[in-house]
């Protein structure tokens, strides 16, 4: 067995260029979610301060909220596959509806394996944790559901244009849950056997790449743990380290939350003023002239109501006199508050205070304050996203529940976040469009626009596939051919009972004039 602890000491050396990092996240968790990042040494059932300002833990519920609900959107796969026309030439000259539908099985069952492994929930986590301090890890492995590792529990390395080289993991473990081989050894080295009656020691956890794959094994204590050595492919490496914010040049992301620190400190400073002031002016003393004729204890003692001797002068109310003071503050305090909810997007921000709101102006400034966050969108399309499609696609196909395609012939295309973004400024185009058309006329605009291309550009903005949803021109050209002969057939059938009913009624005359010339005879 191995005793040299190589893991532990290399997490040692590189916690220490992520110790500022590390700070800076737990004092922006102070501000907001103090639990997202406890103080070094705080356990479960320690005691949490609570900020006095509530506003910087409903920005961040509310900023995650969205971005999950922009990333993972409910009922609808947050990725496309396709495949480009000269693979489609390869596979046949008539495969591209076979290969269509295969792809959009593939994009159901993606969709249903988010919902059967509950991933919303870890990664709403995960985006908190980015939020707040700018760095997550995540791991989903081939079984189970997904983990989310905050930044005190993981160390990174990368390279100058941010790729990963190396994550080191730290998690604690009951000693009884290890393998009975690696009991052994710890018993039977002398340096570890007084640490075997502790409940927990300090599992690690490396993964490192090597050309263009990534090696992955567990240690305790310098022993490695068996049958947790492996490698994978760089595209489908189940260990996800993410960032909010990237920045050039440093192994760590930035948070959200460090951007607006200094607005977050101040508002809870003056909040703290506030509600302190407050319940200091709250307190109701009364006075009483020391040479005065009242006395103290009929002051104290009178039920409300009663009739005393003594003189109103000689009584008064103790007062702070701050009103101005905490105007003033409260002012401040309302606007960052009011600058906090911009930033945060809280739908307070989106509302001007006017009695009358157009809904119009309402949507141009929601989607004015989410097109700021399309650098967000970006970095987490591209390290949680794209690797999250991957895994997935590997895993249906381990299931077989994805039909083999040529190597490297589906390309995943994200379709939400930034690229939803700009779907949504299409259809404000689109809509502007059309009003512009409006005071034309309706017979003006189905003369000149083309209604079918109009649909498939509103879907396409709109996220939706418009396939078996808006008529083909060869289902409408089978439409108007079929109601032209029932047509037809309805004209053929009035001419003829036009021709009929004369003739009929012409017979019926000449037989009953027959009838009464032979009564006559």
């Amino acid at each position: 067995m191995n005793y040299d602890q190589g893991i532990a000491k290399a997490y040692e050396n590189m916690a220490a260029d992520r110790d500022a990092f590390l700070t800076r996240a737990r004092g922006c968790a102070e501000l907001t979610i103090p639990t997202l990042m406890p103080p070094e040494g705080h356990t479960g059932s320690s005691q949490y301060s609570t900020p006095y300002q509530s506003v910087g833990a409903r920005g961040v519920n509310n900023l995650a909220s969205k971005l999950l609900m922009t990333l993972l959107p409910a009922n609808s796969p947050f990725f496309r596959l396709t495949i480009d026309d000269f693979d489609l030439v390869e596979l046949g000259g008539d495969a591209r509806g076979k290969a269509e539908e295969a792809l959009a099985r593939i994009e159901r069952s993606a969709q249903q394996s988010i919902e059967a492994k509950a991933i919303r929930v870890p990664t709403f986590e995960a985006l908190k944790q980015l939020i707040v301090s700018g760095n997550a890890l995540v791991h989903m492995p081939p079984k189970g559901g997904m983990k989310v590792f905050r930044l005190d529990r993981f160390v990174v390395k990368r390279d100058t244009m941010g790729n990963l080289l190396k994550v080191i993991v730290k998690e604690t473990i009951a000693y009884e849950a290890l393998p009975k081989e690696v009991q052994a050894a710890l018993l039977d080295n002398p340096e570890y056997q007084a640490e075997t009656s502790k409940k927990e020691c300090d599992l690690f956890t490396c993964i490192k790449r090597q050309g263009k794959k990534f090696t992955v094994h567990q240690e305790v204590k310098g022993i490695t743990i068996p049958n947790t050595t492996g490698s994978y492919p760089e595209d489908r490496l189940p260990w996800m380290a993410l960032r909010f914010i990237a920045v050039d040049g440093e192994d760590y992301g930035r948070g959200f939350v460090e951007e607006y620190a200094g607005d977050l400190r101040s508002l809870e400073a003056l909040t703290r003023a506030i509600v302190e002031g407050s319940a200091a002016s709250a307190k109701l003393i009364f006075m009483v002239r020391p040479n005065g004729t009242t006395k103290i204890r009929n002051i104290a003692d009178s039920p409300n109501g009663a009739i005393i001797s003594g003189d109103a002068n000689d009584v008064s109310t103790l007062q702070a006199q701050k009103f101005s003071d905490f105007r003033v503050a409260q002012e401040t305090m309302n606007t960052i508050t009011e600058r906090m909810s911009y930033a945060f997007l809280l739908n307070s921000s989106v509302q001007r205070q006017a009695e009358r709101v157009t809904a119009e102006e309402v949507r141009f400034m929601a989607q004015e304050l989410e097109t700021a966050l399309g650098g967000i969108y970006s970095v987490l399309s591209q390290e949680f996203q794209t690797p999250l499609v991957n895994l997935l696609l590997n895993q249906l196909q381990k299931e077989g529940k994805m039909p083999k395609f040529p190597k490297d012939t589906l390309k995943p295309q994200i379709v939400t976040g930034l690229e939803a973004l700009g779907r949504g400024q299409d259809l404000n185009k689109l809509s502007a469009f059309l009003n512009y058309l409006q005071p034309l006329g309706q017979e003006v605009i189905a003369q000149e626009l083309n209604i079918d291309d109009y649909l498939d550009r509103l879907g396409a903005s709109l996220g939706i596939d418009t396939q078996g949803l808006v008529k083909s021109p060869e289902q409408k050209q089978a439409e108007a051919e079929a109601a032209q002969q029932a047509q037809q057939q309805q004209m053929m059938m009035q001419m003829a009972e036009k021709g009929v009913a004369p003739a009929v009624k012409g017979m019926a005359d000449s037989m009953a004039a027959q009838q009464s010339q032979q009564e006559g005879q």
